[in-house]
């Protein structure tokens, strides 16, 4: 992503303390008169926060619910009681582990990751949550298929814990190519066969259109033929990851009705970069129309 997930994401907790106190400021934008959609619902429709980091949260949700989604993807537990707030659910959790880098394909990480994944399981199941993001790693010299092998020894650990507590890990797809150099998990065929490999339910992929549209393309194929390994999606218009129109190369309405098709029933997180902050809701509102198919 030009502008980066990574270090979005570092800022997010701390702002979560000051969300109360950034809400006291005006939002810019006016969104009140924006009606809901009447949404088919035949795609569950998220959206991840960073993308917006401009709007305060609160004012977020507010805008989020009345556009008609039902969740917002990447946030932790300081701003679940707001999400909750605005009768909206977190699609999926960020808070466990080390981030994109340092992943399941180093064992060296391996105690460590699963100490902190454990530990964050209750919260989720707390808060009637089930999804919690993964990363794979960087590469570092490593073989793809040592890497595999690594992650499925250290996801392995964690099936039992993530079954007891009814949560599915999803092991992001990212590019190695643009945004992320030398990322591991960076194919939707090699994230299937680690998953089929650690043999659970409990193990899928973040298929990230975006991203795969980058390193390998073919993106409806690729979507049927890994759909049993796939727990949650991204959205984001190549190139420049930006609105899901006519100025880039990914037709998201057959993108959306292949999914539609597969029998998928997860969420599909709007993760595009608006390209003016002023009228980011009103993008995301038309992003939103464009994949309800």
């Amino acid at each position: 992503m030009h502008t980066s997930r990574r270090s979005a994401l570092k800022t997010l907790a701390a702002s979560a303390l000051t969300t109360s106190v950034m809400d006291s400021f005006a939002h810019t934008e006016p969104t009140g008169h924006l009606a809901p959609l009447a949404l088919k619902g035949r795609i569950r429709q998220s959206v991840c926060y960073w993308c917006y980091r401009h709007i305060p949260f609160e004012q977020f949700c507010k805008d989020v619910k009345g556009i008609g989604l039902e969740a917002v993807d990447l946030t932790g537990p300081a701003q679940w009681p707001i999400l909750k707030k605005y009768g909206l659910t977190c699609s999926l959790a960020e808070g466990a582990g080390k981030g994109i880098d340092q992943g399941f394909n180093d064992p060296k990480l391996h105690d460590e990751l699963v100490a902190s994944y454990e530990a964050f399981f209750p919260k989720l199941k707390a808060a009637g949550l089930t999804n919690v993001i993964c990363f794979s790693g960087n590469r570092r010299g490593m073989a793809d298929e040592e890497g595999m092998e690594n992650c499925v020894k250290g996801l392995k650990r964690l099936m039992s814990s993530a079954e007891k507590h009814g949560v599915t890990m999803i092991m992001e797809l990212l590019n190695s190519k643009v945004n992320h150099k030398d990322y591991m998990c960076d194919h939707s065929g090699w994230g299937a066969e680690m998953c089929k490999r650690v043999g659970s339910d409990n193990i899928k992929l973040l298929y990230d259109i975006y991203h795969m549209q980058i390193m390998e393309g073919d993106i409806i194929r690729n979507i049927r033929d890994h759909s049993k390994y796939i727990g949650h999606f991204h959205t984001g218009g190549n190139p420049g990851r930006n609105e899901l129109d006519e100025t880039q190369e990914i037709y998201y309405p057959a993108v959306m009705k292949a999914i539609v098709d597969t029998g998928y029933k997860g969420y599909v997180g709007q993760e595009f970069i608006p390209k003016v902050e002023a009228n980011a809701i009103q993008s995301l509102r038309k992003c939103v129309e464009i994949c309800d198919v």
